[in-house]
């Protein structure tokens, strides 16, 4: 059962931060302390008093970290003048987190903060997952491209339709960010966008030619030597268009899958990034095929416990356990969020892929009415849904009346029911499942709020899946799904439930999860550790205090369409390439984000 899907614990009140301008900002006239060679140096931040957690797994240590020039240059206790100096004051500084699973790649373009990932201690984000980016696009085919991300990834396209595309490239896309950004972002060049652009609309009707693949691998070799961080694919079969089609990137064999990836193994940079790649592992091994052919990391969605397939991670974690032991670096991702969704049957992808009741959800909302006050629709959908007489459905368990609970009842009537499951309000009515659900959604015109989860939802489970040397945490989502869900705060969660509460993991551990072992997977050789010469990416949190705040729903976007958003608390400080970013939640001004750029790219212009 999930009545209860987020935390809403009382925490003490967080202490403030103190940032000192007259003991910070100290005259650089005067006590100046020499440098290892003898020169005085005066830096340009130096954060004093901090518990460090360095990313690397070590037990944290007391002391003082001092930036230069977006680097940081000493870590011990120092004494040397500073522009500015932040008091800790026992806070944990740590790298910066990496939010490694996002689909930002619109909304970068009007928000540099990606919010609301930068609240919870993100430095730098991931995006162009799933085989979804916006580059490369033939002028004129704008729109359609945009209708991928906006089905898959549930983002309104009232908000893509504002969007101005500048570029047509990957490269282009690439120049076109690197200016105007807060926090950093890296990209993965996706697989749905090259195959539109070289095939147009047959790409989602067949298999592509030899020249075709050519023509992509061309693509995908001229977005990594602009420094993307590598290839996104897809196998994920509840991948649809808004009209009810698979998305472009499914549609390729295993031949163009492997052509693509071998671009990133003949420039020995980037890794591959797979949609869905869980069930196309457990099937015949698929990803780590991929790794092994061209060498490449593979990262895919993902590793976790789901109602649907009880017993699944178990399987999972064994089938990765073998490829590890033969050197295949092919690792799932997974999350410390349970996955819920919160929609009205006015909007919903719940039941996406199902042959009756998806073509219903594609519809008018007045047409929906009609189609649910039909005693026949609702004898096939209970034979789809209920009975599953065409087979296990993509997006529910067979149970799933039991995890999809009533949040928001329009009518004062049907109050009542709040909080209980769909199943339970069918018990009380003496209605089967489809009736019940059906006779609420017309009696209140398609808006009764649902809340639905049947994704790690066992915390068990969880637990040990968290905990799982060969899986990489992270997985927010963070830009998707803005009307159904939120996964910003899975760092403030792993922090606060997994570790402060349930203590699964050391507060070291978890850093280590959240900073070193991504970057290192995404190829940011400079970042993920607090170490001299590296790059000065860091946040300073409670470690008492942290966590993520109930869900809100607000406006902001443009056309001032909603989305839902996690507010951080705990979270004191993030500084981006050596410039203060947030301060107590609040946006400094400062736009130092810079788009990361894989290794081929950064030897090429060393």
């Amino acid at each position: 059962m999930i009545l209860e899907q987020i935390r809403y614990a009382v925490a003490p009140r967080p202490r403030r931060l103190r940032l000192r301008a007259t003991d910070g900002v100290i005259n650089q006239a005067r006590n100046q302390a020499p440098s290892a060679k003898g020169i005085m140096m005066a830096y340009d931040l130096l954060i004093r008093n901090g518990r460090i957690v360095d990313g690397s797994g070590m037990p944290a240590f007391r002391g003082d970290v001092a930036v230069k020039d977006g680097k940081i240059v000493e870590i011990g206790k120092l004494s040397g003048p500073a522009k500015r100096v932040i008091d800790a004051d026992g806070r944990v500084v740590a790298p910066g987190f990496i939010d490694n699973h996002c689909h930002y790649d619109a909304q970068v373009t009007w928000d540099p903060l990606c919010s609301f990932s930068c609240d919870h201690g993100a430095t730098s984000v991931i995006f162009g997952n799933c085989s979804l980016s916006l580059a490369p696009v033939r002028k004129g085919k704008e729109e359609r491209l945009s209708e991928f991300l906006s089905y898959v990834e549930a983002i309104p396209m009232e908000v893509l339709n504002t969007l101005e595309f500048t570029w047509e490239t990957f490269p282009q896309y690439l120049d076109q960010l690197d200016h105007h950004l807060g926090v950093n972002v890296g990209n993965l060049i996706g697989h749905t966008a090259v195959r539109y652009y070289v095939m147009g609309d047959d790409c989602q009707r067949r298999t592509a030619t030899e020249d075709e693949i050519k023509e992509m691998q061309d693509l995908v070799r001229d977005g990594m030597k602009a420094g993307a961080l590598g290839l996104s694919v897809s196998r994920n079969q509840g991948h649809f268009d808004p009209q009810g089609v698979r998305m472009p990137a499914i549609w390729a064999d295993e031949k163009e899958i492997f052509a693509l990836g071998d671009v990133l193994r003949e420039l020995s940079t980037g890794l591959i990034q797979s949609g869905g790649g869980n069930g196309a592992e457990m099937k015949d091994a698929l990803m780590s095929r991929l790794s092994e052919a061209t060498g490449r990391v593979v990262v895919y969605n993902n590793l976790g416990q789901t109602m649907r397939r009880p017993g699944q991670w178990q399987k999972h974690m064994a089938q990765v356990d073998a490829t590890t032991a033969k050197g295949i670096r092919a690792f799932p991702m997974c999350t410390p969020n349970r996955i819920t969704d919160y929609f009205t049957m006015r909007n919903t992808q719940t039941f996406r892929g199902m042959t009756v009741w998806h073509p219903i959800c594609l519809s008018s909302p007045e047409e929906m009415l009609k189609s649910y006050a039909d005693p026949e629709v609702r004898k096939k959908l209970h034979e789809e849904a209920i009975e599953f007489k065409n087979g296990p459905a993509i997006g529910i368990c067979s149970t799933w009346w039991d995890y999809m609970v009533l949040q928001t009842a329009v009518l004062p009537k049907n109050q009542q029911y709040e909080a209980k499951t769909l199943g339970e309000i069918a018990k009380a009515q003496g209605k089967g499942i489809i009736d019940c659900f059906l006779d609420l959604a017309i009696e209140e015109n398609l808006d009764t709020e649902w809340l639905h989860g049947e994704n790690n939802v066992d915390d068990e489970a969880v637990a040990k899946i968290l905990t799982y040397p060969n899986a990489i945490i992270g997985l927010s989502d963070g830009g998707a799904h803005v009307q159904f869900q939120s996964g910003f705060g899975f760092s403030t969660r792993l922090l606060s439930e997994w570790v402060r509460e349930k203590q699964v993991m050391s507060l070291e551990q978890a850093v280590r999860r959240l900073t070193f072992e991504s970057a290192s997977t995404f190829g940011l050789y400079d970042r993920g550790l607090l170490r001299p010469g590296m790059v000065a990416d860091i946040v300073i949190f409670d470690p008492d205090t942290v966590r993520p705040l109930p869900l809100e729903v607000v406006h902001d976007f443009p056309t001032g369409a909603k989305r839902i958003k996690e507010p951080a608390q705990g979270i004191m400080a993030t500084v981006v390439n050596g410039e203060v970013l947030l301060e107590d939640g609040k946006h400094t001004g400062a736009l130092p984000g810079r788009v990361l750029r894989n290794t081929y790219y950064q030897g090429i212009r060393a």
